[in-house]
């Protein structure tokens, strides 16, 4: 399964420099990805380095704990596109859920939604926080608000993406919203997995290699050697753009 399409390369570190943020645009451009997915402050610079590539560059707002006001939201989320980010995604206020105060839910995301038009905005839901009438629940909030996809988790919750909490979402909005997992998907084979249970996009984080391990094992030394040639040239280029910059 050719997998690359469904593939965002995401780091999102409060810590990671622009040295890894040039990095992570040359290893997305290399595979192919389908966006890269940073912290707003380094939207510029990725759109920058992959302006001559069809590579998306995604960013959240409101994050990682989604409990800041709307406005903040909005703004953030404006901002962003003025910098040149291609999707956003926000974090919901888990508080105004567990506090079944749906209509105030309703109305987070559906701002932000209007303030960004037809730019798609991703729902981080935080699975790992909620039980499943609570997902049940922010799903049909989020067919309410006419969101792009429901993501999985931020991955700075005590928990990533699991298998049946996407069938879950798939179940519940069926075709009408695409659902994004997120963290703990650090191979080939569990990858495959998600997308076959109904996700249409995958993020993995920076330095995890979605390798084959059925097709590398059939010649280890060439398949080694490729991978050492390939992160040979990664060193190179992104040294000739760090000059650039």
């Amino acid at each position: 399964m050719h997998i690359t399409n469904y593939i965002e390369y995401t780091l999102l570190h409060p810590s990671a420099t622009e040295r890894d943020i040039i990095e992570l645009c040359l290893s997305a451009q290399k595979n192919n990805y389908y966006a890269v997915n940073i912290n707003n402050y380094y939207v510029p610079l990725a759109k920058q380095l992959l302006s001559k590539t069809s590579i998306k560059v995604c960013t959240p707002i409101g994050f990682p704990l989604g409990a800041m006001s709307t406005a903040s939201k909005v703004y953030e989320a404006k901002q962003a596109l003025k910098d040149g980010a291609d999707e956003i995604e926000m974090v919901i206020n888990q508080g105004l859920l567990k506090s079944k105060n749906y209509v105030s839910v309703l109305k987070d995301i559906t701002d932000v939604k209007l303030a960004i038009g037809e730019t798609p905005l991703k729902v981080i839901i935080e699975i790992s926080e909620l039980n499943k009438n609570e997902i049940i629940r922010i799903c049909e909030i989020c067919l309410d608000a006419k969101v792009d996809y429901i993501k999985t988790s931020s991955g700075f919750s005590k928990n990533g993406s699991t298998l049946t909490t996407v069938k879950i979402i798939k179940k519940t909005v069926k075709d009408h919203i695409k659902i994004a997992a997120f963290d703990g998907i650090e191979d080939y084979e569990t990858t495959v997995k998600y997308l076959e249970a109904g996700a249409d996009r995958v993020g993995i984080n920076y330095g995890v290699e979605l390798i084959n391990k059925t097709r590398s094992k059939r010649n280890s030394k060439i398949f080694k050697q490729y991978i050492k040639t390939f992160k040979e040239e990664d060193t190179l280029k992104a040294e000739n753009v760090a000059e650039k910059i």
